[in-house]
């Protein structure tokens, strides 16, 4: 029990750090995002999707495997919870919910081989996902590209016990 518990805070602990760079300044000002519901789900997907990617890539550990559904599980209770908070419908959140996990998952398989794509097709996944301040003019993402080039590296050289511990401090710096 005393595991269990203390992935529960693990997980807790991770969640709020992606919660945190999903909710960044830089999103809805330099990469000119516009501040949605939405837009800050899919930001939180995308950057879950790099971390469970590293996690795939790995570990086969049953530790690992637990820590990561129970990241997944809470991130789902949160969103609903948020969703029911805001004023949704018990219909609504059900049909929304299972939209939104189809998303994620379409995200995770996006993000599986991310740096293997040219700039053009992470431009297009990006456009997909999230929706922009410039209406009708063409949108570059070349900083938003950056931002997540750098945040796949990070993931990737973090150590998987220091992301189990919850140990997750991603810093974007433009160079």
């Amino acid at each position: 029990m005393i595991k269990k518990t203390k992935i529960n805070m693990q997980s807790d602990k991770l969640y709020n750090s992606i919660l945190q760079l999903s909710r960044s300044k830089i999103f809805y000002t330099k990469f000119s995002l516009i501040d949605t519901f939405q837009n800050r789900l899919h930001l939180i997907f995308i950057h879950m999707s790099f971390i469970f990617c590293k996690t795939q890539q790995s570990d086969k550990n049953d530790i690992f495997k637990l820590f990561y559904q129970n990241v997944f599980d809470l991130t789902f209770k949160k969103i609903e919870i948020n969703m029911r908070e805001i004023g949704f419908s018990d219909t609504t959140i059900n049909k929304s919910m299972r939209s939104l996990i189809k998303k994620f998952y379409n995200i995770l398989i996006e993000c599986k081989n991310y740096s293997k794509k040219s700039a053009t097709i992470k431009d297009s996944f990006f456009n997909t996902y999230l929706k922009h301040n410039k209406v009708g003019n063409i949108v570059n993402n070349k900083e938003l590209i950056d931002y997540f080039n750098k945040y796949e590296a990070f993931c990737f050289d973090s150590n998987p016990d220091s992301v189990l511990r919850g140990e997750f401090k991603f810093n974007y710096k433009e160079f």
